[in-house]
């Protein structure tokens, strides 16, 4: 039976030091690795005999700006971008999910679409939400904003009201873009407190 102990002893002597860190929460297995190698290590866990984690189920970006852990008290210092994979094994009944961290400057990382086609959409969307590119994608075009989108709206810096609406123009017969033309509200409940209230009776 595969273990995640097992999984990183594996990895670690065949790879080394592509392998940066190995976090378990809650059982899942999350292997941190050197973005340079990902590809090499993909392929590895793909083919080799007893890991067989032929199917890649997702892939997702993450902003870590102004991220800050549970148990910590400042906001993460590092990179700002990364990519998570996860990846499933029927035949080892397995899951494991794999991340490598991109620089804010050049947010890029190699494709895995020759090693999982169902990469295809995920590194898309990715692109399309965060501006991560994947090197050696056949067709990296936005896929859930429309074509003349600007920006990317999951970076914790895109602004909530958006860049600009658009609408349908009777007179021209086309949908057109213009300027944001709601004002930023703040969607959280006041909470109004009284003094003493602690000592009320019920």
């Amino acid at each position: 039976m595969l273990t995640n102990e097992g999984v990183i002893t594996r990895v670690r002597e065949r790879f080394g030091d592509a392998l940066l860190e190995a976090r378990e929460h809650r059982g899942q297995l999350t292997l941190e690795l050197d973005a340079s190698r990902l590809v090499e290590v993909c392929r590895y866990l793909r083919d080799e005999p007893g890991l067989e984690l032929t199917q890649l189920t997702d892939v997702c970006g993450v902003d870590y700006s102004r991220y800050k852990a549970e148990d910590q008290d400042e906001i993460r210092d590092g990179p700002r971008f990364a990519v998570v994979y996860h990846l499933l094994s029927l035949k080892q009944n397995f899951r494991l999910r794999l991340r490598v961290y991109l620089d804010e400057d050049d947010p890029i990382v190699d494709s895995v679409l020759d090693i999982w086609r169902s990469a295809d959409w995920y590194e898309r969307e990715t692109f399309d939400l965060f501006g991560i590119l994947f090197d050696g994608h056949p067709d990296l075009r936005r896929i859930l904003t429309d074509y003349g989108f600007i920006g990317h709206p999951f970076r914790k810096d895109f602004p909530l009201i958006g860049q600009v609406e658009m609408r349908y123009d009777p007179d021209k017969g086309r949908v057109i873009y213009q300027p944001v033309s709601i004002s930023p509200r703040t969607l959280v409940p006041r909470v109004i407190r009284e003094e003493g209230f602690g000592d009320r009776n019920p």
